[in-house]
């Protein structure tokens, strides 16, 4: 199969280039990709991986010249501007990325007959819920970058994918894991917010998932998260305990303390339901502690590597 990727230099388009090339992600297992049907062995697609500097989102122009030289079947559209607070203070960036880009690239995989998976995020919900939100609650976005991911999903064609996921971590490219881990490397107290509530996801799990919502053309809104939920103080200590070091020197604080304050509004709640996939018979992706451990070995096998 022909296969493009927007944003596949980004930590969940480096991951999913290497489940289409049927290699196991930095921190992965080595298990089947989701799906009832079991592993696929054998198979290799035609994988065009395309970011900023060979595609923007945002050009129409290059956008419909790629799709008519390469012919996708197949579009796992991950590109987008995720800087949240960055999108706070260019509403334009924000949108002509997340919404014009993904109108952008429903039209061409449209002219092409390509399947398009469009990965969003759980910021489409403004973090007000006391439960996981479903797939079928009415998404309410409270920030500039909820707003412009949930206006990409509008523009999504009927019969498209759209993947909702959460606080992503991967071994490529920043997120808190890296961060922590950095931050560990130092002296004293490291402080972080108790009152923001999630589940980290873990781009070794997510990519396989997209990789085969997409290959079975499932259409629809899917939320994929790995299980569980914690806090990002609950999520840095586990980090710093996973790493060996001392998980007491977190310390909670409210998202109203942070100094300086964060441009963006952050949910407080946004813990999503996988509810699409069990009702669809599709195994869950594994607890985040279980992803946390196999990226904080794959960050260190890195790191050994580098030395």
């Amino acid at each position: 199969m022909r296969i493009l990727i927007t944003g596949a230099d980004g930590q969940l388009g480096r991951d999913l280039r290497d489940a289409l090339a049927g290699r196991v992600p930095a921190g992965g297992r080595r298990c089947a990709l989701l799906g009832p049907e079991g592993p696929r062995p054998g198979v290799e697609h035609e994988v065009l991986a395309t970011d900023v500097d060979t595609m923007r989102v945002d050009d129409r122009d290059a956008i419909l010249t790629t799709f008519s030289a390469f012919r996708p079947e197949l579009v796992l559209h991950g590109g987008a501007l995720t800087a949240v607070d960055l999108c706070e203070t260019d509403v334009d960036a924000a949108f002509a990325v997340n919404a014009t880009g993904t109108r952008n690239v429903a039209e061409a995989a449209a002219l092409v007959g390509a399947h398009m998976v469009y990965v969003s995020t759980d910021y489409v919900f403004d973090g007000t819920s006391s439960r996981p939100y479903c797939e079928w609650d009415p998404p309410s976005p409270a920030s500039v970058y909820g707003a412009s991911k949930l206006a990409g999903e509008r523009e999504c064609r009927p019969g498209s994918t759209i993947v909702r996921t959460s606080w992503l971590c991967g071994a490529h490219g920043a997120n808190m894991v890296v961060t922590a881990l950095r931050l560990a490397e130092g002296d004293g107290e490291l402080r972080f917010v108790d009152d923001q509530h999630g589940s980290p996801t873990f781009t070794a799990d997510l990519a396989p998932a997209v990789v085969t919502l997409g290959l079975d053309r499932r259409p629809g809104i899917f939320h994929v998260t790995n299980g569980g939920t914690t806090t990002w103080w609950g999520f840095v200590r586990a980090i710093l305990a996973e790493a060996g070091g001392d998980p007491e020197r977190v310390q909670p604080i409210r998202t109203a303390d942070l100094d300086p304050p964060r441009p963006a509004p952050r949910p407080a709640y946004s813990v999503l339901d996988n509810m699409a996939l069990r009702l669809c018979g599709l195994p869950a992706l594994p607890d985040w502690q279980d992803g946390l451990a196999r990226l904080v070995t794959a960050l260190r096998s890195q790191q050994k590597a580098v030395a």
